[in-house]
């Protein structure tokens, strides 16, 4: 190859492709690596995106055909025991009228080469199949590029931008993020479940056009810090479940035993009856929360998304993120070369704008989440089994009264976690998210 270009992008996920739009827009030659076979060959259905952070880089993201799956007009939260569960959930109008599109599900695999085409269209040259093995730097150790695996596949770069994923190799290969620990990422196995458009339009309860999420978290993951999800698209549901990497490897558990456990929940099995599988894959999450976040910024780099370990565990969000650190680096970037200063003080902009951004702020704000889920164990075994056995005693009518049960169920809850320790459970959970 031997090329020279103004930008190299490192993959073509959300945070790369919005970088390579912007760019592109501003007519700055740009080249994106993609490790896999095409944009998004490594991923599948069930993503969730946000329209108006993918609107802030294609305005007219309808007009060119994104590829929606169903508008969410309903939000749901799930709390499970092993064979029972506590569900809340909130539905409004609104998502239907003048905010269609505020949370839309996509097919990764789908919408990844799609928005990649985008930004084709508008100048960027999309490469794939290619992984980018090193960066290529000067004497002074100022990146100056990258080296791939193809035969004199050396590209010189003026910035180099990192947005190849969570669990990146070349990341920590080469110092710019310190090696991803175990507890600061999550595994997840998932799978989608094909069904006719009419059938999860009724169990749903909802238009063919629209859909719903649903997160959960509980005992689904046999005892370990982990959450699953429920996702509608037009013709199947995706689910998935995954823990801790680090729980996974103290406890010796297998994530397809937890997927199979999973889908015969009285609460899951119902949805997707009758169902046939069509994909199944694992990946990994960034859960590491704000701690985890490394230095944004160096001597002709940038690193964005999930390589920056951005993602909101509390509200599930990763998308919007990577999309919006994506265009911030391109903006960044346009002004550093606009003054031939490309340095990390001149890059050290887009830091900035990240730490002024609903990005950081929200991060920085559940920063105790992911610690709190991590060493509290007790959410995902004895809560759910309390909360279980106080809904089946309150429910169930046998002529005992309910002050008789309130009994029961405080007994309960002394003998399995103690009321010290639910008070400060609820406390510590309390600040983890104030």
């Amino acid at each position: 190859m031997n090329e020279s270009f103004d930008v190299a992008i490192v993959g073509a996920g959300p945070a790369g492709i919005s970088a390579a739009c912007v760019l592109a827009d501003a007519k700055i030659n740009t080249i994106v690596f993609e490790r896999g076979e095409y944009a998004g060959a490594k991923n599948m259905s069930g993503g969730v995106l946000y329209g108006y952070n993918l609107a802030q880089v294609l305005p007219d993201y309808i007009e060119r055909g994104c590829p929606i799956e169903r508008n969410i007009v309903e939000s749901r939260i799930w709390y499970l025991s092993k064979d029972a569960g506590y569900n809340i959930g909130y539905r409004d109008n609104i998502f239907s009228k003048e905010r269609k599109y505020n949370a839309f599900t996509v097919g990764r695999a789908k919408f990844d080469r799609w928005f990649a085409e985008q930004a084709k269209k508008k100048g960027a040259l999309i490469v794939p199949g290619t992984v980018v093995v090193d960066f290529l730097k000067d004497n002074a150790g100022k990146v100056i590029g990258v080296k791939t695996n193809r035969q004199d596949g050396d590209v010189l770069a003026k910035i180099v931008v990192l947005a190849d994923g969570a669990n990146s190799p070349l990341a920590a290969q080469t110092g710019f993020r310190p090696e991803v620990e175990s507890e600061h990422v999550a595994l997840a196995v998932k799978e989608a479940i094909e069904l006719p458009p009419e059938v999860i339009d009724q169990r749903f309860g909802v238009s063919s056009t629209d859909g719903v999420t649903t997160e959960v978290l509980g005992e689904m993951t046999g005892g370990m810090d982990g959450v699953a999800i429920v996702y509608t698209n037009k013709s199947s549901i995706s689910i998935s479940v995954g823990a801790n990497l680090a729980d996974f490897a103290k406890t010796k558990q297998k994530p397809y035993e937890l997927i199979e456990a999973y889908k015969l929940h009285p609460m899951i099995a119902p949805l997707i009856a009758g169902g046939k599988s069509i994909e199944y894959t694992a990946h990994w999450l960034a859960e590491g929360g704000y701690n985890t976040i490394p230095q944004l910024v160096g001597d002709g780099y940038l690193i964005v998304g999930d390589s920056a370990m951005l993602f909101n565990a509390l509200h599930r969000e990763g998308s919007n993120l990577a999309m919006s650190t994506g265009k911030m680096a391109a903006e960044t970037i346009i002004e550093a070369l606009k003054k031939n200063d490309v340095s990390k003080k001149s890059l050290s902009v887009y830091a900035s704008k990240v730490g002024e951004s609903f990005v950081l702020k929200d991060m920085k704000k559940y920063k105790g989440f992911p610690g709190f889920l991590y060493n509290t164990p007790q959410l995902f075994k004895e809560l759910p089994q309390i909360s279980q056995f106080a809904a089946r005693e309150m429910l169930t009518v046998n002529g005992v009264s309910k002050k008789e049960k309130q009994k029961t169920i405080m007994n309960e809850i002394k003998r399995n976690i103690g009321l010290f320790n639910l008070a400060k459970i609820a406390w510590r959970g309390w600040r983890a998210v104030k």
